[in-house]
């Protein structure tokens, strides 16, 4: 007759809870600081930075047949 949560939904939230405690944290400045630096390193392997090489584009136009 309690119009709360029930026992079970409270225990998920209080499991739910240690798990986001536990998580380790850092300095949003360390974090931009690694977040600059993986895009870095990985900027050309960036289509939308280097491109896309025109005979792996699956976006591109079809071709039409030589043959017609």
């Amino acid at each position: 007759m309690s119009s709360g949560p029930s026992v079970n939904a409270l225990q998920r939230l209080v499991e739910q809870l240690k798990l986001e405690a536990g998580v380790e944290r850092i300095k949003v400045s360390q974090a931009a600081a690694e977040l600059q630096q993986y895009c870095m390193q990985n900027a050309c392997k960036d289509a939308l930075l280097v491109g896309v090489p025109a005979g792996s584009n699956p976006f591109r136009e079809p071709r039409s047949c030589a043959l017609l």
